[in-house]
């Protein structure tokens, strides 16, 4: 992930991110916002989105709109890698949770933590067995 533009940049209008997956690579668990739409462009390879009970696939040079409140998560799709761009508005504030994320990485944080941050960073996670069903009958 590559923070493009955070919140205190952009006056709170927008957070803007580049996401690169390798082929079938999971990018975000289900989850919501409550403060922000999100716009995923997709500009290379194809993308696998769930958008509240559905799941679609978006190829290279496609979008699609998640409003806030709606459960999404995504991830490329199993033959392909993506690169997407997205974005959400309002501007949520990014760089302190791609940090925490990496702390989680490296083991130097907990899911405890993660969960703790729900409310500061707008991402509320939520169970979602239609989407982890057809992500791993994917799997190779």
């Amino acid at each position: 992930m590559r923070l493009l533009i955070d919140s205190r940049e952009a006056g709170g209008a927008v957070s803007h991110l580049e996401v690169n997956m390798a082929e079938g690579a999971d990018g975000a668990a289900p989850h919501y916002h409550t403060k922000s739409d999100e716009l995923f462009y997709v500009a290379d390879g194809e993308l696998q989105v769930l958008a509240g009970d559905e799941i679609v696939t978006v190829a290279a040079g496609g979008s699609i709109v998640v409003p806030k409140l709606m459960p999404h998560a995504f991830g490329a799709t199993p033959d392909s890698s993506a690169r997407i761009l997205i974005a959400l508005m309002p501007a949520v504030e990014r760089f302190g949770y791609f940090r925490l994320l990496d702390r989680l990485i490296k083991g130097e944080a907990t899911f405890e933590d993660l969960a703790a941050s729900q409310e500061e960073f707008d991402n509320y996670f939520i169970d979602a067995p239609s989407w982890w069903a057809e992500r791993n009958a994917n799997r190779r």
